[in-house]
């Protein structure tokens, strides 16, 4: 039997946003509703696509506390799925354990809608024209540190269909988020299951391609410029033709999109050029965004005659209400995020040449070494004893063999940019 379904986590409806500084009114209310019309958009696209079922793998609310209004949206979109005739699979997770807070919503749910207990896996048999074609295994949170292995309870049905095991967790100890039930990709593929729908991890990832998939959708709206809140958010649709799912399809749901936007100023003559530079490659990235609001962060990078500028006092806050004032308050809006100065004063590399100190010294070794081979190698092999080659190869950290003389002329340049802000 063909069919389909949708995974989505970390929904966090009516979500506080992290890291965000004073913003305009406008700019307030829109993140407000950011995370409920994201939901909203999620029902539509399984009504659209007319899906068997909806997986959607804990933090449903920010909190405990769970406000009235995420819990009233989330009972609407679930009634609006089940008039549809699509199940709805829902199982909680650190931020929205079954035991903490209150809920407004107690034996009320749809009849299409299983909200999985914290005691025990438990399992749902999905059936059509009496017979069944898949099974949805899951267990929620009953407490927000929740620290055994959750994964280890799963075992697969001896019904022949496809089978589903939805888990909040955190898979291979990633450090960006807390360590609750943590598991192993090895313990995950142990209980036999089909597709493992996760949640808990911002950043959307899929760690096993097929026997099983195992598949982190990412939150469905970003929450803040950090990094795993960047970029596209919102859900996978999988297509499944018997017990085999193909490659799952990336549903971009957000409403607000944050960015990061990274810029060299080493080319950039003064200000108004910066700011048409920042302007520019903003109106770029709105414009891939289908018609999204962007939150976005700039960071200038590089050395250059602007470095002096941008340490005025007042340079950047000016700069920053001048993006504000000329971005408007159209919709979709563009918010720029206060200006994060990386950049470093421009090397005269002549002038430490000729001034004799260590920096001098520093920059003649390396122009020595730049022409001499045999002798860059010895140099390089002699600073690598000094490490743990091993455990920086292990970890995927590329070691230089010093047969390339352009990486000692990169280090040099870093080493000088260090020792000038320095003094």
């Amino acid at each position: 039997m063909r069919f389909s379904f949708v995974h989505a986590a970390d929904l966090h409806l009516d979500t506080p946003f992290r890291g965000i500084g004073r913003a305009a009114e406008y700019v307030s209310e829109a993140l407000r509703d950011a995370s409920l019309e994201a939901f909203d958009r999620l029902v539509e696209l399984a009504i659209d696509r007319d899906v068997a079922f909806v997986l959607l793998a804990g933090d449903i609310y920010d909190g405990p506390e769970r406000g009235v209004r995420a819990q009233l949206r989330f009972y609407r979109g679930l009634e609006r799925l089940n008039d549809a005739s699509i199940y709805s699979f829902v199982v909680h997770g650190n931020h929205d354990p079954l035991l903490t807070g209150w809920s407004a919503i107690r034996d009320t749910w749809p009849d299409l809608v299983k909200v999985f207990g914290h005691d025990r896996v438990d399992q749902f048999v999905i059936e059509k024209d009496g017979e069944p074609f898949a099974i949805v295994h899951g267990i929620s949170f009953s407490q927000r540190a929740e620290m055994e292995n959750l994964a280890l309870r799963y075992r697969r049905s001896e019904m022949q269909c496809f089978q589903v095991g939805m888990l909040h967790c955190n898979v291979g100890g990633n450090v960006e988020h807390d360590p609750y039930a943590p598991c192993t990709l090895a313990d995950l593929k142990r209980a036999n299951l089909d597709y493992w729908a996760l949640g808990h991890i911002h950043a959307r990832q899929i760690l096993s391609e097929g026997h099983p998939w195992v598949v982190y959708p990412g939150n469905l709206q970003g929450r803040g410029p950090g990094p795993g809140e960047l970029g596209e958010k919102g859900a996978f649709v999988v297509e499944v033709d018997g017990r085999t799912a193909h490659t799952p399809e990336f549903v971009p749901l957000d409403v607000v999109r944050f960015e990061r936007l990274a810029l060299d100023v080493g080319q950039i003559s003064d200000l108004p050029e910066l700011e048409r530079a920042l302007q520019d490659k903003a109106g770029q990235l709105q414009g891939s965004l289908g018609g999204r609001s962007m939150i976005l962060k700039p960071v200038l990078t590089g050395s250059g005659p602007l470095h002096a500028d941008l340490a005025r006092e007042g340079t950047l806050n000016g700069l920053l209400q001048d993006l504000r004032d000329e971005a408007g308050e159209g919709v979709p809006f563009l918010w720029w995020e206060p200006i994060v100065d990386q950049t470093r004063a421009a090397l005269d590399f002549q002038s430490i040449r000729r001034r004799g100190d260590f920096a001098g010294e520093l920059l003649a070794l390396a122009d020595q070494l730049g022409t001499d081979q045999e002798a860059r190698r010895q140099f390089v092999g002699a600073a690598l004893a000094e490490l743990q080659v091993g455990e920086l190869e292990a970890n995927g950290v590329a070691v230089p063999d010093g047969s390339d003389p352009e990486c000692l002329r990169e280090a040099a340049t870093a080493a000088l940019e260090l020792l000038a802000g320095a003094e």
